[in-house]
């Protein structure tokens, strides 16, 4: 089911005040109701490969899945649903992907990407991370971070040995901990959540995260929330009026109505006629 019309979104992708290029890519399709980030590293054009890389191949595998896994069924292993598991077997396929690109083109040797995203389906949403790329959540003034990074820095908060204050205080925020195409394998992490309408899921690089406190993010979404073009507009100045040390890229999806599947019969008929 198309969610075009029930979820607005908008991205951008700007290269920043210090940086020459762009290894930042975004994406969104609501026919498929993905919404993808990434962010690349490993030299002056391998970054961009990567994080190119990332974002084609989970795009165009999520697109085929999703045709195929219709019906909402949960996979008995995991817990999840069967969308979710299209996203992370993506995610999964493009680390090997990128992995492969690295060690048989001697120009992409050691690249690699964060990446992040949104699988909108069923009034729910399958996040998918991998590194310091960041999912956001604002829903009725409260302003939460959904993921967790895979960073060195949160190891050492997750130990106690840094408070989030002190974290946020860093100046060594960037070393992750886990990317795509770095090694044969990763592990992504996945999680499901019920989406309610006005609720606003931020996607971003941590270009803007870096750059502009959690607080402002909140003020800024909240502030203009009534046009998202306006917001991400904002979003990026931010980041670039506080230094813009890196590439910063955010994805903005606004929940606008419900988009639940019609799972039993009596809907199924109900649809053919409503």
């Amino acid at each position: 089911m198309s969610l075009k019309g029930k979820i607005q979104v908008v991205r951008f992708t700007d290269t920043g005040r210090v940086r020459d290029h762009n290894e930042d890519a975004a994406d969104a399709d609501m026919d498929t109701g993905l919404m993808v980030l990434a962010d690349g590293m490993g030299g002056y054009n391998a970054g961009e490969v990567a994080s190119e890389l990332a974002i084609k191949t989970v795009m165009d595998l999520v697109r085929v899945g999703v045709d195929r896994e219709s019906r909402g069924d949960i996979d008995v292993q995991s817990g999840l649903m069967r969308q979710s598991i299209v996203l992370r077997n993506a995610v999964s396929r493009a680390n090997k992907i990128i992995w492969q690109t690295a060690e048989t083109q001697p120009q992409c040797k050691g690249m690699g990407t964060t990446f992040a995203a949104c699988l909108f389906f069923d009034d729910k949403v399958s996040i998918a991370h991998v590194g310091d790329s960041r999912v956001y959540r604002l829903r009725s003034n409260q302003f939460e971070q959904l993921t967790m990074d895979h960073s060195l820095l949160q190891e050492l908060v997750d130990r106690g040995f840094y408070s989030p204050e002190e974290a946020s205080r860093s100046s060594n925020k960037n070393y992750v901990t886990r990317a795509l195409g770095v090694e044969p394998g990763v592990d992504v992490e996945v999680q499901e959540t019920a989406v309610q309408p006005g609720d606003v899921y931020l996607v971003c690089s941590d270009g803007l995260s870096d750059m502009v406190e959690d607080e402002d993010i909140h003020l800024t979404i909240s502030t203009f929330g009534a046009n998202l073009q306006t917001v991400g507009e904002q979003l990026i100045q931010l980041a670039n009026d506080n230094g813009g040390r890196d590439n910063v890229s955010v994805c903005l999806a606004q929940i606008v109505e419900s988009f639940a599947e019609r799972h039993g019969f009596v809907d199924r008929i109900k649809g053919l006629f409503g």
